[in-house]
């Protein structure tokens, strides 16, 4: 009976242990499960990118502009900070929308991207405007998108020349070029820019055109400048070119890359082709990086790589020259819109500002997945993720 009783406790202990086994095995499984559909839950809420939802035609002023940027500030409080970074002749406010996750307070790689220095190139503004809205609407969506507002401070300025955008003049009130202002081949004839400034503070005179006589004389294959534009008597003369230098000494010790947007050269150039002179005194591995950085733009987007080595440049005073000698870092001079329109004197259509937009995407993008690597003068190896119809098809 004993034995009966052994055996019957050694069976039940067997039944128990069985049971538990199952039970907790099935516990361990649906925990398993659950961490699976929380990985899975997760990969379905990092949304493709979605695109600002603008319409055909709205362009932006200097009023509308800093109403837009306003509206960002008022939706967004947490990833936006608006400031003005100085006023222009005219007194109007030169403003800079910071877009960055301020909950984040790791340091950060910083950059400046701005546009329409050149007051009747529209688009180079609309530019910033729509990427600023681009990257706001698509934070927590897109883990890309996230990704870039947690690690970096990306300060936008769409509109250099207020005064210009509003007169759709190339140069500011004093009719100065401030493309043309920066201390760096300031004023180089050769390099089509004359040191004249306003003339008993009274006169404007934005350019002058090359005499008759230099052809008749067959001096034109050596004086190629059709016209010079005035540069101001002494660099950095304007208020509006003091303001976007003040902001680029002030935006933090990991500043990554400048690009200065402009229209209508259809292509992205650098300090290529100018660093063999000793203001830049580029290394090997600087060229490379730019370089490749081109490459990809050339072989992603529609646009083209403008003055190669082989084009004899001399340069006059402009923005990302001069940022790259101040600060040492990557800097491009973004041409976008159709090649057809003038921008000296504006002549042309301002049209599918829509697909404009989008071809300026992916340009931005690809800086921006990739501003550690800039920052480190190391290749630009990341690709950007690219909401769909990005980039467009070319227009006929």
């Amino acid at each position: 009976m004993k034995r009966y009783y052994s055996s019957l406790k050694i069976l039940l202990i067997l039944s128990i242990l069985t049971i538990s086994t199952i039970f907790f095995s099935g516990c361990i499984n649906t925990e398993e499960k659950t961490k699976t559909a929380n990985i899975v839950s997760k990969i379905k809420a990092d949304h493709p990118s979605i695109l600002p939802d603008w319409q055909e035609g709205n362009y932006h002023d200097s009023e509308k502009t800093q109403e837009s940027l306003k509206y960002l500030n008022e939706k967004f409080p947490n990833l936006v900070n608006l400031f003005t970074i100085g006023k222009t002749v005219l007194g109007k406010d030169i403003w800079c929308i910071k877009i960055t996750n301020e909950k984040n307070r790791t340091e950060k790689y910083s950059c400046l991207i701005d546009g329409c220095i050149h007051g009747n190139e529209w688009e180079a503004g609309e530019a910033c405007i729509y990427l600023a809205e681009y990257l706001l609407i698509n934070f927590n969506k897109n883990s890309t998108i996230s990704n870039i507002l947690n690690r970096s401070e990306i300060y936008i300025v769409p509109l250099v020349n207020p005064d210009g955008r509003d007169n759709n003049e190339r140069w500011n009130e004093n009719g100065i070029d401030l493309n043309r202002n920066f201390d760096v081949h300031f004023g180089r004839f050769r390099g089509g820019s004359v040191k004249l400034g306003k003339i008993l503070n009274k006169i404007k005179i934005p350019l002058i055109k090359r005499p008759k006589i230099i052809e008749r004389l067959g001096l034109d294959k050596i004086i190629k400048n059709a016209y010079w534009t005035n540069s101001g008597r002494v660099a950095f003369s304007e208020p509006e070119t003091k303001a976007i230098t003040d902001l680029m000494k002030k935006i933090g010790p990991k500043f990554s890359f400048y690009v200065n947007c402009h229209t209508a050269m259809h292509g992205v150039t650098t300090i290529v082709g100018v660093s063999h002179k000793p203001e830049f005194v580029a290394t090997k591995e600087e060229i490379n990086v730019l370089r490749n950085t081109l490459t990809w733009i050339k072989e992603n987007t529609e646009y083209n790589i403008m003055y190669p080595d082989e084009f004899s440049f001399f340069g006059a005073g402009f923005a990302h020259h001069w940022a790259f000698k101040e600060f040492r870092v990557p800097s491009f001079c973004f041409e976008m819109l159709n090649s057809d329109f003038e921008p000296m004197f504006g002549e042309g259509r301002h049209d599918h500002l829509v697909h404009w937009m989008k071809t300026t995407l992916p340009v931005f993008m690809y800086f921006l997945v990739n501003i550690e690597n800039l920052y480190n003068w190391q290749d630009t190896e990341i690709q950007p993720d690219l909401p769909q119809g990005v980039p467009p098809t070319p227009l006929k």
